[in-house]
């Protein structure tokens, strides 16, 4: 009855819409308290789940009867009672609110329950008391640190003391609970705290203490991370002190405690890191009361002949008090610590860490096996993260450039055959443990130097057979057999298999029969990459896959057939067998058309289609020729339905799949076949999808050569979408190359009923009407009309000379709208590019005349068809370019642009013999007032510099020297152009002059020292590794140049008006965007803590400077987030400031719109520093985070960030670092 009540009660209180009065409040309370003295338990428990809800619900009075019943009982002799209040206080801590406006009863309620476990835990004699107390005391530290602080020191006095108790359970309570103090308190306690710690040790107390103190300083350097950092210096040399001493707790604990002083306070750590990996390295290797036979060849085979025996044998040697192992584990952990937050060292781990490690793969303890290979794989990683990050390794080619390999990757190749000799005799041993850390291994190694492991493949495969074949492997043991087989296919020559094909075929078959799909659907994979090395495309003669074909064929065709299997076993074996036609399809005969047929049904199949479309592409593009035409027309049906689904995947899926079709099967295919794929183009040449548009142009253009007449019958409705997407300011790149090649095809196939001078008219048409809609075409289209019409030109040689006369006729005519003018000038430049006009002196005469107009637009065109002639016929134009640049200062503007156009576009060869010309003239600009001006000429003399680098680098390398500050700013800017995203042979020269480069950012002139900026970040965006040598000295500069200086503040009076001009903003501006690239480039090359001190800096700069910390910021809290706890108070104040701030009233428009921007990226911020894990056990971030919670407006702007990412992506977040 009872229970059935309280039950009752419970589901009551769980409700929201329930209101007590305080008389009702007061009952219920009171009644539920006795009912904790209940004799059965069930009802006790049911008690103590009612007081969860009522924490919110009551009034405080109440809740504080609540905590002062529940404490006292505590103090119960009665052990169930006091077990039972003891859940029950625990239940109301984690309920107490944390928003601020019920931060008073937390308060209050924590003051209460902390007083009295203080009491508890001094005077109690019994020891369960205490646990439960410190028990307690742990929870509440941990949710409501902060509301403690009034408590801290008192709690600091009550802990200490029990570090000493008689009891370990004590001492261990008492260390979690003083490492959840820790995060809160003040600097000043966890001094008093370290103090006290170091006094202790210093006295040296026994053992069993020493243990104690050492374990609660790596709790505290865990929990309190970075502020351990300023005490390391004593601390350190104690703990050195203590690993001499012979006691393995002792040791293992210290161990601890170094783990954690690296991974909280790396940077501080770097004056010890030698002494710690001398102390790993040394004890990594203890065993005291193990002799590892220096002949490990024999003992290995004696251990095969007494398989049995030797468990046993071992067993009674190893006494349950060796504790060795503990050290030797804790001290590799530390090196893995030690090896993932030092990258920068990690040439010298491969000299003293890595062949400690390989040693140490013989370890007999399997835990300690599995430390040892997690270490090793960790140095693995950091390995790989170093070469893909420089972009320096050059993937599958042999050519040049693959040379320059990260120094670490080289020493990691010379280790790969003692890695394999020590791990491949493990891979055939019992223990699943240490074979799963074997293959974990091996596969972190395949993927960090594809191809090192095969002149070893020899050696492992008889691991991998084992690990598949073995009866008493576990599931998961096989699954990570065949997932390293299979990144060991992808990441070698098909070569290196084929002389072990029927040692490797039987297992992977066999695991294909297994009845565990996830074995399956993992052996499927591994079959298909096994099918590509029987016979590699292109690969005649050699190896007869023959023997091997009909064992996988059939297992395959099981899976294939069955339709009750997993989706994923569905997929894979769709795609299993497609490499099976593709590859090996002419020794499959008969069954060829049965597997085919199936194919056609799993296309019809809506789970299935996806991968059944990929798998029809394979095939058709196979070399063997397969003959499709027993399922092509269905095939096609299907196909053309697919294009009219919503599932953008499936419709690209099915245009590359109708495309190599088209290319490979027209013969077959009969011209009324294609009518169900036709119907649906014209609809897929739409501007609001790019991607589908270019694949469904480019069928067509397979189209247009493979069966033209098909193609006849849309020709009427899909040009109209390919001419608006040619007239759409989207268009560009891939999409205007796939359309130049349709309209090419299309001319040349000669069905269509419109020829040349029709699509010429279709693609012009638009430019010719009257002003009123020129305004809507867009600049973009110009240039891809008049792309298009150099290929029809091209395309049809016959007819150029009567469509040129035509432009030139368009161009004099005065009559004719601007659009028309521009683009036939734009016409003429690209017929031009080709070489097809020649010398034309007419030409010449017509271009000149029009950059001498006084239409800006006009102009414009003209010096853009001036570069692209000269493009097409060098000799012709080049000499009277430079004469016009240097005779007309009026044009050399637009002069220059058309140089521009011709260095960027011309071969080197053809522009080396007139490079001296070229540069003389530049230089003679270089010193230009008009900033517009020098930029082109600073563009024009970086683009040229790789016509022949080795030559002109040191000759702009002089002129540093000899210039003015105008003709530096150029030369550092022409250095900018020099920097491309791709590796180009100049890099290595830049390497070794680009540190002379940025001597600029110490330049006088303030605008040399900003263009020195901009050069440094695009390089750092561009290409790191040309700059991660030089941060040491360039630093310091780029920090310099982020300070507000007053003495580049001026005022400036604009009538009754005095406003303040501040020139050093585009400096500091710059300076900043360099910090934001380099974190994402260089970040271990920075000191953060230094670093954050100037985004500190900058977050009370300028608005824009303002929007570029707080974006650092966000990006600093996700990479680094130790070092952003470091400094959280100092970096919330200005984030507060920003975001509580109000516009004055009776600002205008764009002030209020400044301030929204400005206090969403704040709050962008924050939302990224809420993100890090215990951010807010800092008591003015969980403060902040309440104020937000509580204030309508800030709440509503952090709504909207965190729902709307998306939308919430203004131009200031996808920041353009071009």
């Amino acid at each position: 009855m009872m229970f059935m009540a309280t039950n009752d009660l419970m589901l009551e209180l769980q409700k929201d819409s329930i209101k007590l009065d305080e008389d009702s409040e007061r009952k219920v309370v009171t009644m539920l308290l006795k009912l904790l003295e209940d004799k059965n338990g069930e009802v006790q428990n049911l008690a103590v789940k009612c007081l969860a809800p009522l924490v919110s619900k009551v009034k405080e009075p109440q809740v504080e009867t609540m905590v002062d019943t529940l404490c006292s009982n505590m103090m119960s002799d009665k052990e169930q009672l006091r077990d039972i209040s003891s859940m029950g206080l625990k239940t109301v801590i984690a309920e107490l609110p944390l928003t601020s406006s019920g931060l008073n009863l937390t308060a209050s309620v924590c003051k209460k329950i902390t007083s009295q476990l203080i009491g508890a835990m001094g005077k109690h004699e019994d020891v369960s008391v205490q646990l439960e107390a410190l028990d307690i005391l742990s929870d509440m530290l941990g949710r409501l640190s902060g509301a403690l602080v009034g408590f801290h020191s008192s709690l600091l006095s009550s802990l200490l003391p029990q570090l000493t108790s008689s009891r370990m359970a004590v001492r261990k309570r008492s260390i979690l609970a003083l490492g959840h103090l820790v995060p809160c308190c003040s600097p000043a306690l966890f001094s008093q705290l370290t103090e006290h710690l170091l006094t202790e040790l210093a006295k040296g107390p026994p053992t069993s203490m020493t243990r104690t103190y050492i374990q609660c300083l790596a709790t505290i350097s865990r929990q309190g991370g970075h502020r351990v950092g300023e005490h390391l210096e004593k601390l350190i040399p104690m703990v050195v002190k203590f690993t001499s001493v012979e006691d393995d707790e002792l040791r293992e604990y210290c161990f601890q405690a170094f783990e954690a002083f690296i991974r909280r306070c790396p940077k501080e750590m770097s004056p010890h890191v030698a002494t710690v990996t001398k102390l790993c390295l040394k004890f990594m290797t203890f065993d005291p009361n193990y002799n590892y036979d220096d002949d490990e060849e024999e003992q290995e085979d004696s251990m095969d002949i007494e398989d049995g025996l030797d468990e046993e044998s071992d067993d009674e040697y190893s006494d349950d008090d060796d504790m060795s192992w503990k050290v030797r584990r804790s001290s590799i952990k530390c090196l893995d610590a030690l090896i993932s937050t030092r990258r920068d060292l990690l040439l010298s781990f491969y000299s003293s860490v890595c062949p400690a490690l390989l040693a140490r793969f013989k370890e007999r303890e399997e835990n300690v096996r599995a430390d040892v290979f997690a270490a090793f794989s960790m140095l693995l990683r950091q390995t790989r993260v170093g070469s893909s990050h420089h972009g320096l390794v050059v993937a599958g080619s042999d050519s040049e450039p693959s040379k320059e390999e990260e120094p670490a990757v080289t020493m990691l190749k010379k280790q790969v055959p003692v890695i394999v000799k020590a791990l491949h005799r493990q891979l055939k041993e019992k223990s699943i443990k240490s074979r799963q850390g074997c293959f974990c291994l091996l596969t972190e190694l395949a993927h960090t130097v594809p191809g090192a492991l095969e002149q070893h493949i020899p050696a492992l495969i008889p691991g991998i057979v084992f690990s598949l074949t073995d009866k008493s492997t576990s599931s998961t043991m096989r699954i990570d057999a065949l997932t390293f087989f299979h990144v060991l296919l992808l990441s070698h020559p098909p070569q290196a298999f084929q002389p072990h094909m029927q040692v490797l075929l039987p297992p992977v078959v066999a695991c294909v029969e297994d009845s565990f799909y996830k074995i399956t659907s993992e052996a499927l994979l591994v079959a298909q990459q096994l099918v590509r090395v029987m016979r590699p495309q292109g690969q005649t003669g050699g190896f007869d896959p023959k023997p091997f074909v009909k064992e996988v064929f059939s297992v395959t065709l099981k899976r294939l057939k069955a339709t009750d299997i997993d989706q994923e076993v569905k997929e894979r074996a769709i795609t299993c067998m497609g490499h099976m036609v593709c590859h090996l399809g002419d020794h499959l005969r008969a069954e060829l058309q049965g597997v085919l047929a199936i194919f056609l049904e799993r296309l019809k199949n809506e789970i299935t289609r996806l991968t059944a479309v990929r798998t029809i592409t394979l095939i058709s593009a196979s070399s063997l020729k397969i003959d499709l035409s027993s399922i092509l027309p269905e095939a096609l049906t299907v196909l053309g339905s697919f294009l009219r689904k919503n599932q953008r995947a499936l419709k690209l899926g099915t245009l590359a799949c109708l495309n190599a079709l088209v290319t490979h099967h027209a013969a077959s295919i009969k011209p009324a076949a294609l009518d169900p794929v036709l119907s649906e183009l014209p609809a897929l040449v739409d501007e609001s999808d790019m991607h589908v548009s270019q694949v469904s142009v480019t069928l067509m253009t397979c189209m247009a050569k493979a069966c033209p007449s098909s193609l006849a019958k849309i020709s009427s409705s899909v040009l109209p979408g390919v001419f608006r997407l040619v007239h759409s300011p989207l268009l560009q790149g891939s999409v205007l190359a796939a359309i130049v090649d349709f309209l090419q095809a299309l001319v040349l196939s000669k069905t269509s009923n419109l020829g040349y001078s029709q699509l010429l008219k279709s693609l012009t048409d638009p430019f010719h009407s009257s002003q009123a809609d020129a305004a809507v075409i867009h600049r973009q289209s110009y240039h891809s009309v008049a792309r298009c019409v150099a290929a029809l030109s091209s395309a049809c040689p016959k007819e150029t000379p009567a469509t040129v006369a035509g432009l030139m006729k368009e161009v004099k005519s005065p009559g004719s709208p601007e659009s028309a003018r521009v683009l036939a000038l734009l016409c003429l430049g690209e017929v031009g590019r080709t070489g097809s006009l020649g010398g034309s002196k007419e030409v010449q005469g017509v271009i000149l005349e029009a950059i001498s107009s006084t239409n800006e637009e006009v102009k414009t065109a003209a010096s853009c068809a001036l570069g692209s002639m000269a493009v097409g016929s060098l000799n012709d134009y080049l000499p009277f370019l430079l004469k016009e640049i240097s005779s007309q200062p009026r044009r050399q503007y637009l002069l220059l642009h058309s140089l521009k156009e011709v260095i960027s576009a011309c071969p080197a060869s053809s522009l080396s013999p007139h490079v001296e010309s070229i540069w003389a003239l530049l230089f003679q600009n270089c010193e230009c007032q008009e900033e517009g001006t020098r930029n082109l000429v600073a563009e024009c003399l970086g683009k040229l510099t790789f016509v022949n680098a080795s030559q002109l680098l040191p000759r702009l390398k002089q002129q540093l020297k000899a210039g003015s500050p105008l003709a530096r700013s150029t030369v550092v800017t022409a250095i900018k152009f020099t920097i491309v995203d791709h590796p180009a042979p100049i890099d290595s020269l830049l390497k070794d002059c680009i540190g002379d480069f940025l001597k600029t950012l110490q330049d006088g002139d303030i605008n040399v020292r900003r263009v020195a900026l901009v050069m440094f970040n695009s390089a750092a965006h561009n290409k790191p590794s040309l700059i991660r040598g030089l941060l040491a000295t360039v630093l310091p500069h780029l920090y310099k140049e982020t300070q507000i200086r007053k003495d580049l503040i001026r005022e400036v009076e604009m009538g009754p008006f005095k406003h303040t001009v501040d020139d050093g903003l585009d400096v500091r501006k710059a300076a900043f965007e360099c910090m934001y690239t380099l974190l994402d480039s260089c970040l271990e090359g920075l000191d953060v803590l230094q670093f954050l001190d100037h985004v500190e800096e900058g977050l009370k700069d300028h608005y824009d400077i303002r929007m570029l910390t707080f974006l650092m910021l966000a990006r600093l809290a996700s990479l680094c987030p130790a070092a952003v706890l470091q400094r959280l108070d100092r970096l919330i104040e200005p984030l507060k400031a920003t975001c509580t701030t109000k516009v004055k009233a009776g600002s205008v428009k764009q002030e209020f719109e400044k301030q929204e921007e400005l206090r969403r990226s704040a709050m962008r911020a924050v939302a990224a520093l809420l993100a890090v894990p215990e951010v807010e056990r800092s008591p003015s971030m969980a403060d902040f985070a309440n104020q937000i919670r509580t204030n309508a407006d800030m709440a509503s702007i952090y709504q909207s960030i965190q729902g709307g990412e998306g939308e919430g992506l203004g131009p200031a977040e996808s920041m353009d670092m071009s």
